[in-house]
């Protein structure tokens, strides 16, 4: 019997080898198997008990409160227009005023009748029409506006407390997260679409000072200015453009990012103006071609190809060839994250800077500068600060610059008008940037204006815009 047990184990021992062998060798994802793969499978169970569907994530809640908080926004703009072909036969040279009426939307942050929307959905009005998603209308005045991040704030006067959306932190946003765009697109009010964060920190704009949120929610004109939320209704980006071929929603839509829509909005209430600080860096972000190039072996992070004298940067130690990493606890790779961080600071906030110098990390903080380029814009015209050697040559103590012209009524005076320098508006003496943005913010786009300005001889010239 003792035998038997023993013949018995070893015959099942023997029957184990053999079929785990066979297994192991011949079966499907074997070693001599035709159908070998290098890739694993998932478990059949997998994605059944997590919730990664659209069916699992509930919109209701988060649109039910957005779309009372985002209105619709009417653009009315008057345009003097020539006929040329009374002109011509008839000598009739009166002007005639021409109607113009834009769409777009809205987000109502305060319960007393703000409202951030985008630059571009207001521009040039000469009235501004405000309707609610209870179908009531109020007249909106416009407290400041900044073109280059397009951002509009407005306020109107209601009968009622309003509701409104709360901000979230945009920073804190995840690639993949669902998200909800909510506008009036195409003047259909109160439409929400949904969508997922599908990239951070998108330039697409050439100065390079934008940093845009991309969804592939559902976004088409009319739902400039208005909300992008996430599932729990908080304010994550002002929905601002499309990226498509036929001017339609074709896939990809942007948002300008939540935080930088805060700092901005803080500061026109505050200063009347946009206090934007530098950090006193010039070089750009680093990739496979680049960092050959440099001979550097990081392939992410801005690289410092020159340090701003007197900046917050030279005064901390930064140095040309520095790679910087991360600003406080936001991750650096390219000059997107870098412009985008930036922009939700003022001048004197001091920043965390992490950089790699000769392959370690070291940590500055750096105080941001004050920025001497600083530049506003007020009908078609963009001004910037004075240099201390044009207040040297022309033995001024203020003054702002004319940068460039974008008004197409001046552009025949281009040449004659940019580089001139205004020393005052309307008789009020500008002393910088700040002080000419302020008073500017105060004028209609269709108040004249009385601008006092020395040209490039040093002549004392006056306009009329």
């Amino acid at each position: 019997m003792k035998r038997f047990s023993s013949l018995f184990l070893v015959s099942l021992l023997s029957g184990a080898v053999t079929l785990g062998s066979y297994k192991m060798l011949f079966d499907d994802n074997g070693f001599f198997s035709k159908n070998k793969s290098i890739t694993t499978s998932a478990p059949n169970s997998y994605g059944r008990t997590v919730g990664l569907s659209a069916e699992a994530v509930d919109f209701t809640e988060a649109a039910d409160k957005t779309i009372h908080t985002v209105v619709h926004v009417k653009n009315v703009s008057r345009k003097s227009v020539s006929n040329p072909i009374l002109e011509y036969f008839y000598s009739y040279r009166g002007d005639q005023l021409q109607e113009q009426v834009g769409t777009g939307s809205g987000v109502i942050i305060s319960e007393d009748g703000y409202i951030v929307t985008n630059n571009h959905v207001i521009k040039d009005a000469s009235e501004i029409e405000i309707t609610l998603n209870n179908k009531k209308s109020y007249p909106a005045k416009l407290i400041g506006t900044d073109s280059k991040m397009d951002i509009a704030l407005l306020k109107i006067n209601a009968d009622e407390k309003l509701p409104y959306t709360a901000f979230a932190n945009s920073d804190s946003v995840k690639i993949g997260e669902w998200v909800l765009a909510v506008g009036n697109p195409y003047n259909l009010t109160s439409t929400v679409t949904a969508g997922i964060i599908s990239a951070k920190a998108r330039n697409l704009d050439a100065s390079g000072i934008q940093s845009f949120i991309q969804t592939d929610a559902a976004v088409n004109p009319g739902n400039s200015g208005g909300a992008l939320v996430n599932t729990r209704g908080e304010l994550i980006g002002i929905n601002t453009m499309i990226s498509s071929p036929t001017g339609s929603y074709a896939g990809y839509s942007f948002a300008i990012p939540s935080n930088n829509a805060r700092k901005i909005i803080d500061d026109l209430m505050e200063f009347g103006n946009v206090q934007r600080g530098i950090l006193g860096v010039e070089g750009g972000e680093l990739n496979a071609l680049a960092s050959k190039e440099l001979g550097v072996s990081q392939t992410q992070g801005f690289y410092i190809n020159k340090v701003v004298k007197k900046s917050g940067a030279e005064k901390s130690g930064l140095q040309k060839g520095d790679i910087i990493i991360k600003l406080d606890n936001q991750d650096i790779a390219t000059f997107a994250d870098l412009s985008g961080y930036i922009n939700t600071k003022r001048p004197n906030d001091k920043v965390e800077v992490t950089f790699i110098r000769d392959g370690k990390n070291k940590v500055v903080p750096v105080i941001l500068s004050k920025n001497e380029f600083f530049s506003t814009e007020f009908k078609g015209i963009e001004l910037e600060n004075i240099a201390a050697a044009e207040k040297t040559r022309f033995h001024l103590d203020g003054g702002v610059k004319i940068k460039s012209i974008t008004n197409e009524n001046l552009k025949q005076y281009e040449e004659e008008l940019k580089g001139n320098i205004i020393l005052s508006i309307d008789n009020v003496k500008i002393k910088d940037i700040e002080s000419a943005s302020k008073l500017l913010n105060n004028k209609a786009e269709n108040q004249s204006i009385q601008m006092e300005m020395i040209n490039k001889r040093g002549e004392i010239i006056r306009i009329i815009i």
